[in-house]
């Protein structure tokens, strides 16, 4: 990401950790990332996994789309770009993300907010993708849906892989 992206990213971070009353330490201690690292990210700086912003999402308990919503370019991390496409605003919240790996790309995603699932839909390329012991392999026109609050897999082929990600968060009607 560049600076000015950086920059977008880490003010709306810092506004809405302090919206929900968290310190700089107790969100880092929560996320599971160094209280320095969060505090770069804040300041505009360092260069932020998907996990690691994935994982402050979920400790602010808002959707990954909600957290990048401001960017208006693809996230990068290890081969592979994402891009917020749409965010719907009815419940249960449903976010649409396009992604591109590169080939060989591998992503181990850690789980998601309770309750949420994933759908893939592949564009081009294939992909195996899913949770321990429900991964597929998917080629163009495919989809598979899986639970998104376990840790799931991306595993591009000997190609570039363009897929469609949508993200649908439990129904706060059903949240206990």
């Amino acid at each position: 990401m560049d600076k000015p992206l950086l920059d977008t990213l880490g003010r709306h971070l810092q506004a809405l950790r302090l919206a929900r009353g968290l310190s700089l330490s107790q969100l880092a201690q929560d996320a599971g990332i160094a209280k320095s690292n969060l505090s770069r990210l804040e300041q505009g700086c360092g260069n932020p996994t998907l996990d690691t912003v994935w994982r402050i999402a979920i400790q602010l308990n808002v959707p990954f789309g909600n957290l990048v919503a401001p960017i208006c370019a693809p996230v990068f991390d290890d081969g592979m770009q994402v891009r917020l496409i749409d965010q719907g605003t009815d419940d249960p919240h449903v976010d649409v993300y396009w992604m591109s790996c590169a080939p060989h790309a591998q992503r181990r995603a850690e789980p998601h907010s309770p309750g949420s699932s994933e759908s893939i839909t592949i564009i081009s390329g294939q992909l195996e993708v899913g949770t321990e012991g429900n991964i597929r392999l998917l080629k163009p026109g495919e989809s598979h849906t899986f639970p998104a609050d376990q840790p799931h897999l991306y595993r591009a082929g000997e190609t570039w892989v363009t897929l469609l990600v949508t993200i649908v968060y439990a129904s706060k009607g059903n949240a206990k």
